[in-house]
């Protein structure tokens, strides 16, 4: 069986229609407005709700941080690459290439703030790294049910497939000679991070058509990958905002 468990992460998957719902298990013991929301939710769309214990609960969703509620779904069914490059949003790509986060708190971040940015979609490596588990859903907030993610084999091979499909690559790596916020976004773009304390491989590095870094004015030469993501998508956001007023202004 395949959980979701936390209030956000319940009724964002239910929102998103891409999985089925066996039921949708409730502690008793609570009676609050934002649980009962929940409840709503599910029977509006159809799904069965049990009250059980939190014990219960606990065992299902394997801690205690689920907030009353656990679901029983289907798997999460990824997306083809091309699938997530077809996706597109706006005016120009953008999409987030992860280059082996193992930490599922890092991906959940990542792929809330992707969701909150206006990305396509996000690409992640079938092997040594963290997939859509219960806890990247929760720490996703639920983004992760509406985000378009790819698994592929190989992430320095589907860098070229993005850049044969006329996307250009920047690189997020503290070596970068070019600092994020001078490259001009405003263009079908890949944004690349590397893992926790590895950065980007070199392979995939030197695929990358820019290399740009995030200064460090402290004493501390990084930041968490999930918060350079951060700072990276909106610089994006800025820019492209920016231009899309200076055109309607016209």
């Amino acid at each position: 069986m395949n959980y979701i468990y936390g209030i956000n992460a319940v009724a964002e998957a239910i929102k998103a229609r891409g999985r089925s719902f066996e039921w949708v298990g409730v502690a008793k013991e609570r009676h609050d407005l934002r649980l009962q929301r929940v409840v709503d939710e599910c029977r509006k769309n159809g799904i069965a709700v049990r009250f059980v214990g939190r014990a219960e609960l606990d065992r299902m969703a394997g801690n205690n941080a689920h907030q009353g509620v656990v679901a029983v779904t289907s798997a999460k069914q990824y997306n083809e690459l091309d699938d997530v490059v077809a996706a597109k949003r706006g005016q120009y790509s953008l999409l987030v290439v992860l280059d082996g986060i193992e930490d599922p708190h890092n991906l959940g971040a990542i792929l809330r703030t992707a969701d909150a940015a206006g990305a396509d979609g996000v690409v992640i490596p079938e092997r040594r790294a963290a997939g859509v588990t219960p806890t990247v859903i929760k720490a996703s907030a639920g983004a992760s049910e509406h985000l378009p993610i790819a698994k592929v084999t190989n992430i320095a091979r589907t860098v070229e497939e993005l850049k044969e499909k006329n996307i250009w690559i920047v690189g997020l790596d503290e070596r970068g000679t070019q600092t994020y916020d001078s490259l001009d976004y405003n263009l079908d773009c890949a944004i690349v991070l590397g893992a926790e304390g590895k950065g980007v491989h070199d392979l995939v590095r030197r695929k990358c058509d820019f290399v740009a870094s995030i200064p460090m004015l402290g004493k501390v030469p990084s930041l968490n990958v999930s918060v350079a993501a951060g700072v990276v998508l909106y610089e994006i956001v800025r820019q492209r905002r920016k231009k899309q007023e200076s055109l309607d202004s016209k």
